[in-house]
């Protein structure tokens, strides 16, 4: 899995081979394991570097948490959203958090979720097919489906509004 994060401004390319607990750090192979502590506490092993992350959260694509009781802020792109800043498209910018919308035109090869069921930020939904590549889209946020405006087979345009979802809690 291939990310970019900015983390005090700086930039900085990862990529994780999960199957082999290796990261990539620009010039460098880092062996790392992570270790699930409880009440949200996890133990990162870098190399023979040991730190302790707690405090844990998640807003789109901005983490923040404590690595040895010091605070981060991160800004992070996945493969996905890499992909669609390379082809010029802008991704979150004024997005609606209750609306998932076409990131591009396509057509919709699978919606995963039926109205009335209950999501969770990030989760899976919609296959969406564009220039032969399928691409997953994620919930914009936790909530239940309730109402989804398109079909399988259907063509979207940029920005199409596929399916709705309203916030829960």
């Amino acid at each position: 899995m291939k990310f970019e994060t900015i983390i005090n401004g700086k930039e900085t390319a990862l990529e994780l081979d999960v199957e082999n607990k290796v990261a990539y750090l620009e010039d460098r192979n880092v062996p790392y394991s992570i270790d699930h502590l409880g009440d949200g506490r996890y133990l990162l092993r870098t190399g023979l570097s040991t730190h302790v992350l707690d405090n844990i959260q998640v807003n789109d694509h901005l983490v923040e948490f404590t690595i040895n009781g010091r605070w981060v802020k991160s800004q992070i792109k996945d493969e996905q959203v890499l992909l669609l800043a390379s082809l010029g498209f802008k991704v979150g910018a004024g997005k609606s958090e209750g609306k998932l919308t076409a990131p591009m035109p396509g057509k919709i090869l699978n919606i995963m979720v039926n109205e009335g069921e209950t999501v969770k930020l990030g989760m899976p939904v919609v296959i969406l097919e564009a220039m032969k590549m399928e691409n997953e889209l994620k919930a914009p946020s936790n909530g239940i489906i309730s109402k989804i405006n398109a079909q399988v087979g259907d063509s979207v345009e940029k920005n199409n509004v596929i399916l709705e979802i309203t916030p829960v809690g």
